[in-house]
This record gives structure tokens, C-alpha cells and sequence, in this order.
């Protein structure tokens, strides 16, 4: 029997793909495990649209604050990525978790759908600058709102490379569980891959772009970022027998005076092809990004949870089933 699963803010589908497996990385299988996905949505269209030519089900754009509680199926497990930029606390006694704009609200619409709802699990993914956030004051008070929904709470930091991933990418995972015996049971997956056997960006690099001019800066971005490199400590030309920091959103707009990866190839700094992007986030080479601009490809990659990372806690969720 299949789990039911409800999957917000699923972006381009790299927990989602996870949460399923059934696809190969670098060599390795990743079974398919017992979920399905019943409801997705998120409002990026361009996103959704990748996400779409890739799974039989379907994904809505739709803004989770306009999803009616009477159109969400009955689930089992809950995903959700929340934007975690806006929150704030407020003075009040107990101290309130708030908002500084809109996007601040998205964690409370989670929360509304728990409420009301009631699944099993749910699986929450955040960068780790939540655990900081507001001086270290929000997380305890968003784990406080999760547990006035009627969950017990577990939560890790993920570092991806410590999982077959390519990526220094750091994660926070919430996982949330209805019932005590859940909670008591569950056991977050132990890494497969650490210091010697890390991954390195090397296995994911494209030899065919090395020749390709599209995807190195000019001799003006270089002389610019020579000039200020001493004042700056930019120019992350990475390490191929390493994994790769962090890549984000931003990739579409990378710069030399940016804190994002790039490639020293030759002597030449040059970009990540969107394929490559994927790659390091550990997306399958079967994973189709075109029928969108290659800006949004690379947008929607950044923002993604890496598909083997998320498939080995989904997989620690399958001992409970």
C-alpha cells in the first residue's frame, strides 16, 4: 500500500523525487520506496513546469495561502520546505513568533494544514541559518508551533556531502510524528559517506563544457575580481577532488565577487551549466530542466532539496510503516 503524501512549496520536485526513489545517482540505486504524492503545489510556475515534465502526477501553481483545507486529500505524511527569511519575534509574554513580510506567514499556513489534517509525519526542510535565526529565539518557538498541532518533534542538520551528494549543502530536517510510538522508533539515517569516501565535484563535472566558451567570464569580470580579491576573499574557484559548497538560487547571476561556487578550468574561471547544477545537487541525469530559460532552470535547481539526501530520510521514515 501506498503512503499518501501532501508536498508544499515542492519547488522543481527534488523531495518529492526522493521521497519516491527509484532513480540512479552516480552509479548508485535509490528504490523506490511505498510513498505517493496525492496534492503538490507551489507558485513558481516555472518550477512547477519542470516539475512537471518529470512525474505522472501533476503539480498546481498555487499560493499555499489560497489552498482551501477542503481541496487537500486525506494524507499521511506532510512535506514542506518553508521560506524561513521573514520571521521575527514579537514582545510579547510568551514571546510570539511573527512576520516581517509576507513570506513569514507560509510557515503558519503548514501549521494550519497540520492542524486541521492530522497526518502521521511530516517532513520540514530549512536552511540552517533557522536554527540562528533572531538570535537563536525563532526555532524553539517554530518547533513550539508544530507541537501545538498535536506532533512530537525530532530535528538534524544534514550536511549532503556526508550522503553520496557532491555538495557541502547544510539542512535542517524537522520531522514531526502523531503518535509517541513514531517518535520513539525513528532513527535519522547515519551518513554513507565521510571524509576519504566524500563524493568529489570532479564525478559531476561536464568535460564537453570545458570547450564550450558560453559558460566562462570574460577577461573584465576576471580583471575585476583580481583587483578587489585581496579586500574581498571572493573568486570560490572550488576544488575537483572536494565537494562542492553550497550552490543557490543565485547561480543564474554568479558573479567572481560573489560567495557562489564557480570552476577554475585551465588557468579560466567559468560557470555551472544547469546540468552540472543538477548534478551537484544529486539530481538523476534523466531529470529533464528544459522548456524553461536557462536562468530558471538555475533558480529552481538552487532552491531544491538534493534528491539522495531527502531519499535516505524518507527511507529511515519506511521503518516505521
Amino acid at each position: 500500500m501506498k503512503i499518501k503524501t501532501v508536498s508544499l512549496f515542492c519547488g522543481c520536485g527534488g523531495m518529492d523525487l526522493g521521497l519516491m526513489g527509484g532513480f540512479n545517482f552516480l552509479g548508485n540505486h535509490y528504490s523506490s520506496l511505498p510513498f505517493e504524492i496525492v496534492y503538490a503545489a507551489d507558485n513558481d510556475n516555472y518550477a512547477v513546469t519542470i516539475y512537471n515534465n518529470n512525474f505522472e502526477h501533476s503539480c498546481i501553481i498555487k499560493d499555499v495561502r489560497d489552498i482551501d483545507l477542503t481541496e487537500i486529500p486525506e494524507h499521511n505524511i506532510l512535506l514542506g520546505g518553508f521560506p524561513c527569511q521573514s520571521f521575527s519575534i514579537s514582545a510579547q509574554n510568551p514571546p510570539r513568533l511573527g512576520y516581517k513580510d509576507e513570506r513569514g506567514k507560509l510557515f503558519f499556513e503548514m501549521v494550519r494544514i497540520l492542524k486541521e489534517k492530522q497526518p502521521r509525519f511530516f517532513i520540514a526542510e530549512n536552511v540552517k541559518g533557522l536554527l540562528s535565526a533572531n538570535k537563536g529565539k525563532a526555532f524553539p518557538i517554530i518547533l513550539e508551533e508544530f507541537r501545538n498541532a498535536g506532533y512530537y518533534i525530532k530535528y538534524k542538520l544534514f550536511n549532503a556531502s556526508h550522503y553520496g551528494i557532491p555538495q557541502k549543502r547544510e539542512r535542517v530536517f524537522i520531522v514531526g510524528f502523531r503518535e509517541i510510538a513514531d517518535h520513539d522508533k525513528f532513527e535519522f539515517p547515519e551518513p554513507t559517506t565521510l571524509n576519504e569516501t566524500k563524493v568529489n565535484l570532479e564525478s559531476v563535472i561536464s568535460l564537453d563544457a570545458h570547450l564550450d566558451e558560453k559558460w566562462y567570464f570574460s577577461e573584465k569580470a576576471v580583471a575585476g575580481m583580481l583587483k578587489v580579491q585581496h579586500k574581498m576573499n571572493k573568486g570560490r574557484d572550488q576544488n575537483l577532488q572536494q565537494p562542492c559548497n553550497t550552490i543557490s538560487s543565485h547561480l543564474a547571476k554568479v558573479s567572481l565577487n560573489s560567495t557562489d561556487p564557480v570552476l577554475k578550468i585551465n588557468g579560466r574561471y567559468r560557470r555551472f551549466t544547469p546540468r552540472e547544477a543538477a548534478n551537484i545537487q544529486s539530481f538523476p541525469d534523466e531529470f529533464q530542466l528544459g522548456s524553461v530559460s536557462e536562468n530558471r532552470q538555475y533558480r529552481a535547481i538552487g532552491n531544491a532539496v538534493p534528491p539522495v539526501l531527502m531519499w535516505h530520510i524518507s527511507n529511515a521514515i519506511t521503518a516505521l510503516l
